[in-house]
């Protein structure tokens, strides 16, 4: 005879381990159905439910998991770009894909900057090389007019590690709060 560890769902409260015929009796005696919830557990787990409306609850829990919206950021740099704000945009960029956002990277090209454009390919693959760890690319770096656009996919959640975070600003308590308040009034005198 094969056991089941019996739930009712309605209460949560456990029944304890059962054998089969005795739950599905016990499930009849509520007017509802006895469903297997984890076939792989020892003994395996099985519900006192309707049918019908577990079914729905599973429907409408898959739509909810397929309806996660992906939203779009758009992060921009120059091509002469200094390397204080490159590493504030690439901090932004790991936070965006951290939440699962795609993002979409833009550089404009000014006057004569477009006779340098190999500078501007420098930052993208240096882009593309440091947010490796966080995003896959959709899109390579591919000029439209005097912009270079490039598109990147946050990869699974279990495999992206973030190489940039913010530096700490370590905490200092300041004593001499005290003291100023005095010596003000003493400066007075």
């Amino acid at each position: 005879m094969r056991e089941v560890r019996v739930i009712v769902a309605a209460t949560g409260e456990q029944l304890g381990v059962l054998r089969t015929e005795d739950a599905i009796q016990k499930a009849k005696s509520y007017g509802l159905d006895l469903v297997e919830v984890a076939p792989n557990a020892q003994p395996p787990v099985c519900r006192i439910v309707d049918y019908g409306k577990f079914r729905y609850e599973l429907a409408k829990q898959e739509k909810d998991r397929k309806h996660a919206v992906t939203k779009v950021k758009e992060i921009k740099f120059r091509a002469n770009i200094d390397e204080h704000d490159y590493m504030t945009k690439i901090r932004h960029a790991e936070e965006f894909l951290d939440k699962g956002n795609k993002l979409k990277i833009g550089l404009q090209f000014r006057g004569r900057e477009m006779a340098h454009q190999e500078i501007g390919r420098a930052v993208m693959e240096r882009v593309k090389i440091d947010l490796a760890t966080m995003a896959h690319v959709d899109m390579e770096p591919k000029m439209a007019g005097r912009a270079l656009g490039m598109t990147l996919s946050p990869l699974p959640a279990n495999k992206r590690k973030r190489r940039f975070t913010a530096p700490e600003e370590p905490f200092v308590e300041d004593e001499d709060e005290d003291d100023d308040d005095d010596s003000e009034g003493d400066a007075d005198e």
